[in-house]
This record gives C-alpha cells, sequence and structure tokens, in this order.
C-alpha cells in the first residue's frame, strides 16, 4: 500500500484531497487512531492548509476521521460497540431494499437478480486464493448493488458511509471472514431469495447474514487486538 499521495495539478479542492484521502483511510493506508497532521498533508501535496483542513473536516463528517480538541485529526478507531451499530443500521437500510426489489416489477428484480448473482460469480475464485482484501470488496460491492438496484439516491446516499465503515473494520484484518468458504453460498441464497421468495425467509436470511458479520468481525477484531498487545512488550 502506497501512503503517498499524489500531487494535485487541477485547480486544488478539497473535494479532491478528501477523495485521495478517502481512500487512504479505506485502502488501510492510514491504520485506525493515527493521526493525520494538516501541515505534513499540505506539504506533500504541495498546497496550501486551508483546503486540507476543509477535505479533513469532510473526512470527519463521513465519520472516517475524529478530531480532537487541541490533539489534532485521527482515524477513526471502530469498537465491537461501533460494529454492532453499523451493522444495524445496514440490516435497516438492506431490509428496506430487499423490499422494494422484490415487491418492484419483474424486468427490474430480473436486472438486480443477474448484477447480483454476477458478483457472487466471482467468490469461489477469490476465496480460493485467499485474496481477503478483494472478498471484502465484492462482498460490499454485492450489497451496495442490492441498494442501488432499488433507484433510491437517499438509500443509496446512506448506504455509501456505511459501508465505507464496513470497509474500515475489514481492512486491518488478516482475514475479516471466520467461515469465507460459506460466503458463496450464504449470498447466493439472498439472490435465490430475492428472485423468488418468500419474503419473510428473505428478511430473515438478510437478518442473519448481518449477525454472522457482527460476531465474525468481534471475534476477529478481538483476535488481532490481543495479538497486537501480546507483541507490544516485545518492542
Amino acid at each position: 500500500m502506497s501512503r503517498r499521495l499524489a500531487p494535485l495539478n487541477a485547480p486544488q479542492t478539497s473535494v479532491l484531497i478528501a477523495d485521495q484521502l478517502r481512500e487512504r483511510v479505506l485502502d488501510g493506508s492510514y491504520a485506525p487512531g493515527e493521526q493525520l497532521s494538516e501541515a505534513h498533508l499540505a506539504e506533500q501535496l504541495g498546497i496550501s492548509r486551508g483546503p486540507v483542513r476543509e477535505a479533513l473536516q469532510r473526512l470527519s463528517q463521513e465519520g472516517l476521521l475524529i478530531s480532537h480538541r487541541n490533539r489534532g485529526v485521527f482515524v477513526v478507531e471502530l469498537t465491537p460497540a461501533d460494529i454492532a451499530e453499523i451493522y444495524a443500521a445496514r440490516e435497516a437500510v438492506e431490509l428496506a431494499a430487499a423490499r422494494i426489489v422484490f415487491e418492484g416489477d419483474h424486468d427490474s428484480k430480473a436486472a438486480a437478480v443477474a448484477r447480483l448473482s454476477a458478483i457472487v460469480a466471482t467468490m469461489p475464485e477469490i476465496v480460493e486464493a485467499n485474496d481477503w482484501q478483494q472478498l471484502a470488496l465484492e462482498d460490499l460491492k454485492f450489497h451496495a448493488s442490492l441498494v442501488e438496484s432499488t433507484g433510491n439516491s437517499r438509500l443509496v446516499r446512506i448506504y455509501a458511509t456505511l459501508a465505507a465503515e464496513s470497509r474500515i473494520c475489514m481492512v486491518h484484518l488478516e482475514n475479516a471472514y471466520h467461515r469465507p468458504q460459506a460466503l458463496t453460498e450464504e449470498h447466493q441464497r439472498i439472490v435465490d431469495l430475492l428472485d423468488a421468495g418468500p419474503w419473510e425467509e428473505l428478511s430473515a436470511t438478510i437478518r442473519k447474514h448481518m449477525a454472522t458479520a457482527v460476531e465474525d468481525l468481534t471475534m476477529l477484531t478481538a483476535e488481532r487486538d490481543r495479538l497486537r498487545d501480546g507483541e507490544l512488550p516485545g518492542g
């Protein structure tokens, strides 16, 4: 992973800077709890500090950074309680999205099912290759595609923030999946039920899928933290 930011030759805007910083946070280049120096970033980008400050404020509003008075700006550190909240919110949005698609017209639902099936088809090879970062991206792409299939721009906008936070949950784990071999089957089950129903089983499957993710991420995060803490005395 490259931590270096690309100099901006176009007219400098906080949006362009925020886009670069956001991707560095989401791909794990900046670690949870790491401080981001406004002065250092401005120097690296070759610009004044004003646009950088605005970009950091933007990412703070998105929940990716946290600002501590008189201390600076830091990459957010997500706790087990945060993970539970993120996935509870995801569950609410995805259930709403699934209901819209499930009860929508035949052609729209068929198109959604085809898109989701294509994503699921990529998963076995990725699991076989032990490419957990790519698997996390495909996993989130699946769920984002479900929400996008509604055509509801507000649901899509809400979900984008939740997906980014989910990616932060996953990116610093060597493997964010306790049962990776079951992942393809779980997602295919959602597709099949979205296509044919019944709704009660589809909604129950989505809820179980979210609950399983919370359990896995909480357990794996705890294991990572125990290993990290155990390595500290040895330096």
